[in-house]
């Protein structure tokens, strides 16, 4: 499958780059390539900044940021070590929340079935 979010659907919805929103710890991620990026910067401030964008946008953010050398990315005023099991767990708990926002957003609300019960009715 070619996971690209120009492409069609499912694999466009599998993207870091497609707009999937998210809350994690509070902050507002626009996709998950925003929040992956933000974790290149130790600045809380500017990490909730970057969490807001999507696509290419959200890639270019963070794409003059020096982390590889150290190994070490920053959510929230912490830091995490690259290959360390609370940066994964970390990605887990963002990956989590997407798949659930994504799951919330394909639930119809109560209001929703109540209409289409209404509309079946006439």
């Amino acid at each position: 499958m070619d996971i690209t979010s120009q492409g069609s659907y499912p694999a466009n919805k599998l993207s870091n780059f497609t707009l999937n929103a998210f809350v994690l710890d509070g902050v507002e991620c626009a996709s998950m390539e925003g929040f992956l990026q933000s974790l290149k910067f130790c600045n809380p401030a500017m990490q909730v900044e970057i969490c807001r964008l999507a696509g290419k946008g959200a890639k270019k953010a963070g794409a003059n940021k020096r982390w590889r050398q150290k190994q070490t990315l920053y959510w929230r005023g912490l830091e995490y070590k690259r290959n360390s099991n609370e940066y994964q767990e970390l990605l887990d708990r963002a990956f989590n929340e997407l798949v659930n926002s994504l799951k919330r957003a394909q639930t119809p609300s109560k209001a929703d079935l109540q209409k289409t019960h209404l509309l079946r009715k006439h």
